[in-house]
């Protein structure tokens, strides 16, 4: 799996740039900055860039845009996006339109390589993966708007899970309840939200995308 990776700290590059080596990712560039990750982007065609949020030259939001144009040009490139704080605006832009191979993470959460590796493993593979800490905060902001009013405790407890990627075998498990109960609760959930079964396919996207948008 080839992968582009995109910070301006030489020491957090470098390190990732060797744990996933070791994770066996093949690594096809190494940049500091948004206008060489795009460079990169046309010259290798990645299966996925991993893209710091704020990159020179302001340290605003140079990553985070960049990774906007990676997802409209190249949108069969996944993309996991890395930041030291949660960042509600960003999180929010990024998933936008779609959450297929898309990732939104703490830095932090790089000193855990088992569960960094598994992040981008799964966002590589069109999944999800967003840090507990984004949905959290995510969720926070959901209520202060509030058009999911109607959903119960339990429900809003299954969406935070969806919106982290998880599968309703691993929510059962988090929430230490059956999977008939989770597929109970996801059923209501898409009844709620007036998400019709014609929408299949995609209704377990169309429900994180309202949540998080909300």
């Amino acid at each position: 799996m080839r992968v582009v990776i995109a910070d301006d700290s030489v020491l957090l590059r470098e390190g990732i740039a060797r744990l996933l080596e070791d994770a066996g990712f093949k690594i096809v560039a190494k940049v500091a900055d948004a206008p060489s990750l795009l460079k990169a982007m046309e010259q290798h065609l990645p299966d996925i860039a991993v893209v710091d949020v704020r990159m020179p030259p302001t340290f605003s939001d140079e990553g985070l845009r960049a990774a906007l144009v990676i997802r409209k040009q190249w949108p069969d490139v996944a993309v996991l996006v890395l930041s030291q704080y949660v960042e509600e605006r960003y999180a929010s832009e990024l998933l936008a339109s779609d959450t297929d191979g898309v990732g939104y993470l703490l830095k932090d959460r790089v000193a855990d390589v088992h569960e960094f590796v598994d992040a981008l493993r799964r966002v590589a593979a069109g999944g999800t993966a967003l840090d507990s800490e984004v949905v959290t905060q995510l969720l926070a902001r959901s209520r202060r708007v509030d058009p999911l009013g109607t959903l119960t405790t339990r429900e809003r407890d299954v969406m935070r899970l969806m919106a982290e990627g998880r599968s309703n075998g691993a929510i059962a498990e988090a929430l230490v309840v059956s999977v008939g109960a989770v597929e109970k609760h996801v059923a209501n959930i898409f009844l709620k939200l007036d998400l019709s079964p014609d929408d299949q396919d995609h209704r377990r996207v169309l429900a994180v995308l309202q949540f998080l948008e909300s």
